[in-house]
C-alpha cells in the first residue's frame, strides 16, 4: 500500500512539473488592437509546446503560423512574426501585421417578400462592412447569424441564404462580399389554440396584443407571455407559435396553461420597533367568474394595530395594469406610548391605470371613512368623511428584496366638502419620495423625504388617523412612533395621571440621508441623519437624530438595526430600531 501511494505521488509530481513547463507567458508586441491581441493569446494558449523548444526554427514557424491564423479573420493575411525567448517563462512574440485586406465590393440582394418590407430591407442593409473598410470576418459571420435570427423573429420562417461568399484577392489586398437572401413569405398571427382548461379564454383574448392576420413578431409574442405571467391567474402559462400547423400563412398560437388553485392562503411574520412582532394572514380567490374578477382578504395583527381588509378587483382592458377595485376595511389602533385610540370603518372605490411599460401608476378614488377616536379625556369624537382622491405613484427597483438601486415617488391628494357627505371641509396633500443608489456595489446611499399639509374649517374634528405625526422607524429615528407632533395635556385613562400627549398636526416635513458600506457579502454598516417635524406652526424648530446601524442581507430580505440619538428642542433621547423587509 505504501509503495502504491509513493508511485501515485511520483506520477502526480511528474504531471505537475510537465504542466508547469508547458505554461508559457507570451509578451505580444506590435499589435495595438485589444481584440487582435486577445485572439492571438487564445490561439497561442492552445499551442502544445515547451519553452525550451521555442529556439528551434520549426517551432518558431509554428508560432508564426498560429499568429497568422489568429489575425486573418481581421483582414491581416500578410503578417510576419518573430519569436524571442527570454528569462523565466516569458516569450516575446513580435508581430508585423503589414497591410490588411480591404473591402473592394459588397453585393447584396433580397429575393422574396422581404424585398418589399421596409424594416427587413433596413436590417439587411445594416451590414457594417462598407467599401474601403478593413476586412473583419467576425462582423461578416455575425451579420449572417443575426440576419437569420431576425428573419425568424419576424415571421420569415422559410428564410435561407441562397448564396454567401467572401472572395479574397490577396495579391491586390482586397476582398469581395456576396450576400443573397431568400426571405420567403412573411407569416401572420393565427388563432389562439388552448392546451388545458379554457375558462380563461375571454381574459387571454383581452390580453392578446395582436389580431389574427397581423405580421408575426417574436417581440410581440414575448410581450404577450409577459402579460400572461403577470396576470396572476395562472400557475404556469406559455404561448408559442406552431409553424408546422400553419393554415396558409396563418400560424396558430398555442397557449398552454395551468390555472391557480381556487383558493390560496399565505402568512407572513415580521417585526419593527414601532409595532413589535406582527402577523399578516392572507386569502385570495383569483377566479370569481370567467371575466377574471378576483377577491382577496387580509388580516393584520400587531400590539398597537389590528385590521381586516377585503378587496374585490375587476380587470379592465389591460388586466395587469388597468383595473377597478372595491375595498372595505376595519382598523383598531391603540398605541402604548400615548392615550390615543381609534376605530375606523372605510369603504373605497379605486380606479387604477398604468400605461404599458411605464413605472407610473395612477389611482382615482372615492373613500367613505367613519372614525371614532379618543385622546384620553381631551376629546372623544366621531367624524364621517367622503373623500374623492387621486394619487400618482412611481416605483422602480432592481430587486424585490435586497435593493441596490431604486426610486419611489408618490403624490396624493384628497378632499371632502361639508354637506356633501362630510362633516367638515377637509383637504389633504402628501408627497413622499425615496432614492436608493449604489456605487461600485459597496457604497449605498439612501435619501428619503415627506411633505404634507391639511386645510380644514375644523381641525378638532379631523380624525386623528388623518393628521400628521413624525417619529419612528420610517420617519425621524431616535423617537417613539408618532411622538413628534403638537402636544396636549390629557388624563391617561390607565393611570389617571396628567400627561402631554401627541395629538397630530396640520403640517409634516421630514427628510433623511443614510450611507451604508458593504463590508462582506451579506453585511453592511451604516450611518444616518434624520430631520423633521409634524406641527401646526411652520416656524416650529426641527427635530434631529443621528446614529449608526448595521444591515444583514438575509435570504428573506434585509434586517436593519439602528442605534439613534434623538435631538429635540427640549429633550434628547436614545432609541433602538429594528426593521425587517425591503425599503421599497
Amino acid at each position: 500500500m505504501f509503495r502504491q501511494c509513493c508511485a501515485l505521488l511520483a506520477l502526480f509530481f511528474i504531471a505537475t512539473c510537465s504542466w508547469a513547463q508547458a505554461s508559457i507567458t507570451y509578451d505580444i508586441k506590435g499589435v495595438e488592437q485589444d481584440k487582435l491581441r486577445n485572439n492571438i493569446r487564445v490561439h497561442l494558449s492552445n499551442l502544445d509546446v515547451e519553452k525550451n523548444l521555442l529556439t528551434d526554427p520549426y517551432w518558431q514557424d509554428e508560432v508564426a503560423a498560429t499568429v497568422a491564423k489568429a489575425v486573418q479573420p481581421f483582414g491581416y493575411y500578410n503578417s510576419d512574426t518573430s519569436v524571442s525567448v527570454g528569462e523565466g517563462d516569458n516569450v516575446t512574440v513580435t508581430v508585423a501585421l503589414n497591410a490588411p485586406l480591404t473591402i473592394n465590393k459588397v453585393t447584396r440582394e433580397i429575393i422574396g417578400a422581404g424585398r418589399e418590407d421596409k424594416a427587413f430591407r433596413a436590417r439587411f442593409n445594416s451590414l457594417k462592412l462598407k467599401e474601403g473598410d478593413v476586412l473583419d470576418q467576425t462582423v461578416y459571420e455575425s451579420f449572417k447569424s443575426s440576419m437569420f435570427n431576425y428573419a425568424l423573429s419576424n415571421g420569415y420562417f422559410d428564410y435561407f441564404w441562397q448564396a454567401t461568399r467572401l472572395d479574397l484577392v490577396r495579391e491586390e489586398k482586397q476582398a469581395n462580399v456576396l450576400l443573397i437572401a431568400q426571405s420567403g413569405p412573411q407569416y401572420k398571427f393565427g388563432e389562439l389554440k388552448f392546451i388545458g382548461e379554457d375558462k380563461a379564454r375571454a381574459i387571454i383574448e383581452r390580453l392578446k396584443p395582436f389580431s389574427t392576420g397581423d405580421a408575426y413578431s417574436s417581440a410581440v409574442l414575448t410581450d404577450f407571455n409577459r402579460s400572461l405571467n403577470q396576470a396572476g391567474y395562472f400557475t404556469r402559462v406559455i404561448a408559442r407559435p406552431v409553424v408546422s400547423e400553419a393554415d396558409g400563412l396563418l400560424v396558430p398560437i398555442e397557449v398552454s396553461l395551468l390555472h391557480r388553485p381556487t383558493d390560496s392562503f399565505n402568512a407572513s411574520i415580521g417585526a419593527a420597533t414601532d409595532t413589535g412582532p406582527r402577523v399578516r394572514l392572507g386569502w385570495e380567490r383569483p377566479w370569481v367568474n370567467s371575466r377574471g374578477h378576483s377577491i382577496s382578504s387580509d388580516i393584520f395583527i400587531s400590539a398597537p394595530e389590528q385590521s381586516v381588509t377585503a378587496d374585490y378587483r375587476i380587470p379592465m382592458k389591460n388586466i395587469t395594469q388597468d383595473y377597478a377595485s372595491i375595498e372595505a376595511g376595519y382598523q383598531f389602533i391603540e398605541y402604548s406610548n400615548t392615550s390615543f385610540e381609534s376605530e375606523t370603518l372605510s369603504l373605497a372605490g379605486h380606479r387604477y391605470w398604468q400605461k404599458n411599460r411605464s413605472p407610473w401608476q395612477h389611482d382615482g378614488s372615492v373613500t367613505y371613512l367613519r372614525e371614532t377616536y379618543d385622546q384620553g379625556e381631551l376629546s372623544s369624537n366621531t367624524t364621517s368623511l367622503i373623500l374623492p382622491g387621486y394619487s400618482l405613484t412611481y416605483r422602480e427597483k432592481d430587486a424585490e428584496l435586497n435593493i441596490n438601486n431604486g426610486m419611489y415617488l408618490q403624490m396624493l391628494a384628497q378632499a371632502g366638502k361639508e354637506g356633501w357627505g362630510s362633516d367638515i371641509d377637509f383637504a389633504k396633500a402628501v408627497v413622499e419620495a425615496m432614492l436608493i443608489y449604489t456605487v461600485d456595489d459597496v457604497h449605498r446611499v439612501t435619501v428619503r423625504g415627506e411633505l404634507g399639509a391639511i386645510k380644514t374649517n375644523s381641525f378638532d374634528e379631523v380624525p386623528t388617523s388623518l393628521r400628521f405625526y413624525a417619529g419612528g422607524d420610517q420617519s425621524v429615528r431616535g423617537f417613539d412612533f408618532r411622538e413628534i407632533s403638537p402636544k396636549a395635556e390629557v388624563i391617561d385613562p390607565g393611570t389617571g395621571d396628567l400627561i402631554r400627549d401627541s395629538i397630530g398636526g396640520k403640517f409634516l416635513a421630514t427628510s433623511s440621508i443614510e450611507y451604508a458600506y458593504l463590508f462582506s457579502p451579506n453585511w453592511r454598516v451604516a450611518a444616518f441623519v434624520d430631520v423633521g417635524t409634524a406641527t401646526n406652526d411652520i416656524d416650529t424648530k426641527l427635530t434631529y437624530s443621528v446614529g449608526p446601524g448595521i444591515h444583514w442581507l438575509s435570504p428573506i430580505g434585509p434586517v436593519r438595526f439602528y442605534i439613534a440619538r434623538g435631538i429635540a428642542p427640549d429633550e434628547k433621547t436614545w432609541q433602538f430600531h429594528l426593521m425587517l423587509g425591503p425599503e421599497l
